[in-house]
């Protein structure tokens, strides 16, 4: 059979790093007849709080005030064995709400990883066991598990019930610019970092480190302008890059070898980062004792000893300057 595979494995022979594409692509929708209505009570979300694609939805569960509508779970920062009769590494559910701080056991089906979901979802799933999982407990499947779906849908269909209806992440007048800043900061920063940690020769190293500051610096300079990625205006850039940008200091510039500049050398993304944390809903979607855990305790190709750095230890709360923006 073949070998489970993870993130790990998607190196190719010239040492750079290909992420493959989400599998679950079924779209929530108010529209009638749908097979996936916005029901309160219908849909559960399973996350990994290190995980940044994963930790963008439940910034917007948070955020639209959909905690009572969509119930969510977090599982293990740190990956282990998902089945005893194979070698995976993988997210796995803790065997009881007290083994680990902010990890609970699965509520619906008391899995034991991430991977027993997919393989109850489909028997002839060959793709990598991710999170997000955005699960229907209606027709026991998953939905979704590609991120910047799942928050479109969030932004969106939800609204009938969601206590912040009128938070519009994605608004009519500025989806082209919002999809435009998508495009490149995910390929130079959010996925960018790990085409630098995750590289295994030099060269395309090389050219992801050198991509993802001409991208940060490109960030810095429009934040000297406005308060917000694409305007004055939270939108779902700025969460999209924010999962980044948090985990920078703390895993990023270490674990992925981004040291060419620390984000707190950054005026203007520090201070926007901290903005972005302080939003309403968002400093719940942090859990920095997690973040580190998995990335310095999961990767042993690039970690073996699994130490965790001692710092920087950074306060997010602390007082910023984007508000001479208004």
């Amino acid at each position: 059979s073949t070998m489970a595979r993870t993130a790990l494995d998607e190196m190719s022979n010239s040492g750079a790093f290909t992420r493959s594409p989400s599998t679950f692509r079924n779209i929530i929708s108010r529209e009638p007849g749908s097979p996936f209505l916005p029901e309160s009570g219908r849909y559960h979300l399973y996350i990994s709080y290190a995980c940044p694609w994963a930790s963008r939805c439940l910034s917007y569960l948070k955020l639209k005030g959909l905690n009572k509508a969509i119930s969510f779970t977090s599982v293990k920062p740190k990956w282990e064995r998902t089945k005893e009769d194979d070698a995976h590494m993988g997210w796995v559910f803790p065997t009881s709400n007290t083994e680990e701080a902010d990890a609970e056991i699965d509520p619906l089906h008391g899995a034991k990883s991430i991977r027993a979901l997919y393989e109850l979802a489909s028997s002839n799933y060959s793709g990598k066991y991710t999170v997000p999982v955005l699960w229907d407990k209606k027709l026991q499947t998953i939905v979704n598990n590609e991120s910047s779906e799942i928050i479109r849908m969030l932004n969106s269909e939800f609204n009938d019930i969601a206590e912040n209806a009128n938070l519009d992440l994605y608004p009519d007048h500025l989806r082209s610019q919002i999809d435009e800043v998508n495009e490149w900061t995910y390929d130079t920063i959010n996925n960018g970092v790990y085409r630098c940690g995750f590289a295994t020769k030099q060269e395309p190293y090389e050219e992801a480190v050198k991509k993802l500051y001409e991208a940060l610096d490109k960030c810095e300079e429009i934040l000297e302008k406005q308060r917000y990625i694409c305007g004055n205006t939270l939108t779902e850039a700025d969460i999209r890059l924010f999962v980044t940008l948090i985990r920078f200091d703390e895993v990023y510039a270490v674990h992925f070898k981004c040291n060419k500049k620390q984000l707190r050398e950054y005026p203007n993304l520090f201070n926007y980062t901290k903005d972005v944390f302080q939003f309403p809903g968002m400093s719940s979607t942090v859990n920095m004792a997690h973040i580190k855990k998995h990335y310095y305790g999961s990767h042993p190709a690039i970690n073996p000893y699994g130490i965790i750095p001692h710092g920087p230890n950074i306060d997010y709360s602390s007082p910023h300057d984007r508000q001479k923006f208004i």
